[in-house]
């Protein structure tokens, strides 16, 4: 779960990429179940993918959150500039994205510790304790971008593909101890592709000026898309948590 804008080196697979670990989400929820839940603008909009019934979930069981990812949804607009710029640690995207979700709208980084009590009872006398014990940290250092009540929300940009297992992980670990309810991925959609990154041409250096990569070649095909994401999702690792995956496209983006 980073919001990370980073331009990572992925200059030897910008291009290619054989199809392997990718997917279009072949077992995601029927395309009519989120056509149901969200407005035909934000489906134009963004590419949409549910799986576990989340669309659902998200519009019948949290109507606050799901207004307010809505509100975050129809004002979400980057700028090539934005893109061509490199982030560090956290970049324009994610600074930018701090600001649809914020604490002022219920949103909270989150970061979940538990310990597991453990205890062995009598088979027959279940009043009776053989032994107990706690381990401790038994949970801990899973994070979650943004919070808000039991819905969790990460962002993920230009990170190495592999932080999406963090991501899952996370939101099976908050579901499983009973924490969240649904969880929402926000990142690259495919129609953010090789074809649509070659027309923004040369990276940005930090002072604004022009450098000498080509921004295509920082968004390989082993990065944060949505291609990478929903093979995740289609083996399961998410658990038994419903995840939303919201793919930023082509439309979201202005000169």
């Amino acid at each position: 779960m980073s919001g990370d804008d980073e331009f990572l080196d992925n200059d030897d697979d910008a291009i290619v990429d054989d199809g392997h670990d990718v997917s279009s989400g072949k077992a995601a929820d029927h395309r009519s179940l989120v056509e149901a839940s969200f407005p035909a603008e934000i489906a134009r909009k963004f590419e949409l993918y549910s799986y576990r019934n989340a669309a659902s979930v998200l519009a019948t069981s949290f109507p606050e959150q799901f207004a307010s990812l809505l509100d975050g949804l129809t004002k979400f607009q980057i700028s090539k500039k934005m893109i061509r710029t490199p982030g560090g640690s956290k970049g324009p995207i994610a600074k930018y994205v701090d600001t649809l979700f914020g604490e002022g709208d219920g949103w909270k980084e989150a970061r979940i510790a538990a310990d597991l009590h453990v205890k062995l009872m009598h088979a027959k006398k279940r009043d009776i304790i053989l032994d107990q014990y706690v381990r401790e940290g038994f949970l801990d250092g899973h994070r979650i971008d943004f919070l808000n009540g039991r819905v969790a929300l990460d962002l993920e940009w230009n990170s190495k593909d592999q932080t999406y297992d963090r991501d899952l992980y996370a939101f099976s670990a908050f579901y499983e101890a009973g924490a969240i309810d649904v969880g929402v991925v926000l990142t690259r959609g495919s129609s953010l592709d090789t074809t649509f990154l070659k027309g923004l041409g040369k990276v940005l250096k930090k002072d604004g000026s022009e450098g000498e990569a080509e921004v295509f070649k920082k968004f390989g095909a082993s990065t944060t898309w949505m291609g990478k994401l929903l093979y995740r999702l289609d083996a399961g690792r998410n658990g038994g948590c419903p995840v939303l995956a919201i793919g930023i496209t082509p439309q979201c983006v202005v000169d």
